[in-house]
């Protein structure tokens, strides 16, 4: 295993400083960053995703950032299909692929490959999405009934993904849990680093606090009425997600400024907290204690790929 190029992987919650410390290992070790966070995908949803803008990026290529369309659907399994290649390309060039983001389902999907499924099925979309809008909840309270393990992992108001789960166990006459265990193709070719932030709970809840608070400031309005004079619908997935739900509440005047951001910062902590409790269930990983931009544990990171190539280069 020694032999084989190495792809690195830093993990963590949102607010731990994946970004920082992904530059610095990019920097340090001749590397290309990939994204692996859901929403940075989605061209012109900036502040709200605390994208790292061009001119703070080193001069190191970032990939998988801007690259949809917000209408565009894009599930696991696509990030996979397009993020792999990307990979092996970025090892084609002699540099290190530096996979950085939270959202753990597309980090499965990367490394282990995901069970297909069966096809789209408008119909049952359909039925599912009007059942959904007659009776809020609805959704997760079937797949609760199909396949408890998938509902404790999905958020009641992910509307797409609960769709997907139903339509899948629906579809394959059994839990989506359960197919999705049958006909994984992992990712070969590499030899995995993966690290996983884990700063101090009450700092890093702090400074999630205080970033929410400063996407409001930095005119988190402002992005999103400029998306939407451009015809961007207010249904658009990454719509969907913490920070830009709450702020449409706010622009459609259904709530207060003060009620928009205790919120966002309720529902940005609780999404931290899930991330790690997804990333614990993770094989192999290295545990860093403290936020990306920390100096010891940038040391730490540094001296285990050190470690990771002289091992490389003696074949030990």
């Amino acid at each position: 295993m020694t032999d084989l190029p190495l792809l690195v992987l830093v993990l963590g919650p949102t607010g731990a400083g994946k970004s920082d410390l992904a530059l610095d290992i990019a920097e340090r070790f001749g590397g290309e960053i990939v994204n692996c966070d859901s929403v940075q995908l989605y061209r012109g949803f900036d502040i709200g995703t605390a994208k790292t803008p061009p001119s703070e990026r080193r001069g190191i290529p970032h990939h998988l950032i801007d690259v949809l369309d917000p209408g565009e659907v894009f599930t696991a399994g696509d990030y996979s299909r397009v993020a792999r290649p990307i990979l092996r390309e970025i090892e084609g060039r002699g540099r290190i692929p530096v996979v950085a983001g939270g959202t753990g389902f597309y980090v499965r999907a990367l490394l282990e490959g995901l069970f297909e499924g069966p096809g789209r099925d408008a119909d049952l979309r359909a039925r599912l999405g009007d059942a959904e809008r007659r009776r809020p909840g609805f959704l997760h309270r079937a797949l609760r009934r199909f396949d408890k393990v998938a509902a404790a992992r999905i958020h009641p108001n992910d509307t797409n993904k609960l769709i997907r789960a139903l339509e899948v166990s629906l579809s394959a006459e059994g839990p989506m849990t359960e197919q999705f265990k049958k006909g994984r193709d992992p990712l070969t070719g590499f030899r995995r680093v993966k690290s996983v932030l884990n700063p101090p709970r009450e700092a890093l809840y702090y400074k999630l606090n205080q970033r929410c608070a400063g996407m409001l400031k930095a005119g988190l309005i402002e992005e999103i009425d400029h998306l939407l004079s451009q015809g961007i619908s207010a249904d658009s997935k990454p719509f969907e997600s913490i920070g830009y739900k709450e702020a449409l509440e706010l622009r459609a005047g259904s709530i207060t400024r003060e009620q928009a951001l205790e919120l966002m910062q309720r529902h940005t902590r609780q999404y931290a907290k899930r991330q790690l409790t997804w990333f614990r269930r993770e094989l192999d990983c290295q545990w860093l204690d403290g936020f990306g931009s920390d100096e010891a544990v940038r040391s730490s990171a540094f001296k285990m790929l050190v470690k990771e190539l002289q091992a490389s280069k003696t074949g030990q």
